[in-house]
């Protein structure tokens, strides 16, 4: 089977330096790196008394990963304002946690060089469980200065109506 069904001609798999990140149906400026989506399920086992030294192995609880969020730090308080829904420095007590709110779903967008949409990721009941507002600051650095979301979830999956984009020719 080919790997690209749409685009045969395609051999490389897409790259990971092109994506978008959305919430509240709107794109987050300036994301510049996503950790992986990962899930991990345990493994239960499980051996009869009367059986050899072997064991059965069993699938178990499937926990979600914490997704990191990193951009530039730049005026734009979207991940502050998530971060306060969660914790609110000086807010009367009780009133510390937007409870109504304070879960998101994500979409996580992979383009392909063409800018066209290739795989889409929904986030589920996503909220932020830290927020570094500052990275560290070093006078004898080039870098820039980083802001950081970490997002508990509640799990993920590929948005299977997304169909491969035909990718279009370049003209000579």
């Amino acid at each position: 089977m080919a790997e690209f069904t749409v685009n045969p001609q395609r051999k490389d798999p897409y790259k990971n330096y092109k994506y978008r990140v959305k919430w509240d149906n709107k794109y987050v400026a300036g994301v510049s790196h996503v950790s992986a989506l990962r899930r991990v399920t345990d493994t239960l086992s499980i051996r009869s008394g009367g059986d050899p030294s072997t064991s059965h192995l069993s699938p178990g609880r499937t926990q979600f990963e914490p997704i990191t969020l990193t951009r530039g730090r730049t005026h734009d308080t979207e991940f502050e304002n998530w971060a306060n829904k969660v914790f609110h420095f000086g807010a009367s007590i009780g009133a510390e946690v937007s409870l109504k709110d304070f879960r998101k779903d994500i979409i996580i967008e992979l383009l392909n060089e063409a800018g066209q949409v290739a795989l889409v990721y929904k986030v589920y009941r996503c909220w932020p469980s830290e927020y570094i507002p500052l990275s560290e600051l070093d006078a004898s650095s080039k870098g820039f200065a980083f802001e950081q979301i970490t997002l508990q979830c509640e799990g993920w999956e590929r948005d299977t109506s997304v169909p491969e984009p035909a990718e279009p020719a370049i003209k000579s």
